[in-house]
């Protein structure tokens, strides 16, 4: 079977001719009702014209290279077993009020369909993108505090924030369109999301880390807990956080008590949630990654009721992407957990909340260290 996957690179529309075995054509995407009100966009302003949603695609890897994707480049990626569709987009990491944020400038009419439904579904939230303004992830809005409808300062001059949207991807913490990227300095056509819902996105990045320039990243978008997996299926000895390493995480962590939280921040003074994680469990010669999704999946899932000094909480606070990971905190024994909550508080004991409380993970140093 001969499938025409269309990419956009630059302003120049390509067809990829892709050959595989007859299976459902992106058409027969999964279908998406009329849209839910956005309820946490801002008012909109010009109305630019953005294509309508006729359906979602499911992304798997996100792919930033040190230049630009080459149409060479996209159609060798377009070749390989189980690719359905490519996104180029530009990719940098800029300043908004103060901070350094993870930016991804997009054609809002064909990125959207790669965003959590509830996202992709909002015709005025990407109609608000498109007439310039820029979305920001419900942490960094909500913990960064970021007020809708405020304008930031930008690498170009204000930007007016026009929703809380969190796109699913990785660090990206911010979406603009490509015009609004264009003005803010970002680099054309360096980052791309790959679809392969049917493909294994361990071995299909294993297969572009070969393919692509030295020096190219390469995630997967929702990562899953490496081997053994959790269930019934013990874990072998020594797979966890030896006693003297857990007591070394908790006192760098306890240590941090009254520190400022500030988004983004890895310390040592100031931390935001993960970046607190991270620090602390490192003292402990732990390799945790950076961001609170990518912890959730550095060891299997215990009770709360189990829930030992050391183990990590998560929370799926996020009403524009319900299943992301958006909280963590480091549980301290008794019912307590101590964790940098948000954007004017500080690093602090307290009783676990269980609203929103997705699980409890208990960290394996081997499990953490594999996850990208």
């Amino acid at each position: 079977m001969v499938t025409l996957v269309a990419v956009l690179t630059a302003d120049v529309l390509l067809l990829v001719e892709i050959r595989r075995p007859a299976e459902p054509a992106l058409s027969n995407a999964v279908r998406v009702r009329p849209a839910p009100q956005q309820s946490l966009m801002a008012q909109s302003k010009t109305v630019q014209p953005v294509a309508p949603l006729d359906g979602l695609r499911k992304p798997n890897l996100f792919v930033v290279t040190r230049r630009h994707f080459t149409q060479a480049h996209l159609q060798k990626i377009a070749r390989l077993p189980g690719v359905r569709a490519l996104e180029l987009a530009d990719a940098a990491s800029i300043t908004l009020d103060g901070k350094r944020v993870q930016t991804l400038a997009v054609d809002p009419s064909s990125f959207r369909a790669y965003t959590p439904k509830v996202t992709a579904a909002s015709d005025a939230l990407w109609s608000n993108v498109a007439a310039g303004d820029v979305a920001v992830s419900f942490v960094l809005g909500n913990d960064g505090g970021l007020a809708l409808h405020s304008k930031v300062s930008g690498p170009a001059g204000p930007l007016r924030i026009g929703a809380y949207a969190t796109t699913g991807f990785g660090a990206v913490d911010a979406v603009v369109s490509k015009q609004t990227g264009r003005a803010l300095g970002l680099p054309r056509d360096n980052a791309l999301i790959i679809s392969a819902p049917k493909a294994n996105s361990a071995k299909l990045r294993d297969k572009l880390v070969k393919l692509l320039p030295k020096g190219t990243q390469t995630a997967m978008v929702n990562p899953v807990l490496p081997a053994p997996q959790t269930g019934r299926q013990s874990w072998p000895t020594g797979s966890f956080m030896s006693g003297a390493q857990l007591t070394t995480a908790l006192q760098a962590a306890v240590s941090k008590l009254g520190r400022p939280y500030v988004w983004g921040a890895e310390g040592p003074t100031t931390f935001d949630c993960s970046g607190l994680v991270q620090w602390a469990y490192a003292q402990a010669g732990v390799r945790m990654p950076r961001v609170t999704h990518q912890q959730w999946v550095t060891g299997p899932q215990v009770s709360l009721d189990q829930a030992q000094p050391g183990d990590l909480l998560f929370w799926r606070n996020d009403p524009t992407n319900p299943a992301y990971i958006s909280h963590v905190a480091i549980y301290w024994g008794n019912g307590k957990m101590l964790h940098a909550p948000r954007t004017g508080d500080v690093v602090k004991i307290a009783p676990v909340n269980r609203r929103n409380l997705a699980g409890v993970v208990r960290v394996s140093p081997q499990a953490a260290a594999r996850v990208r």
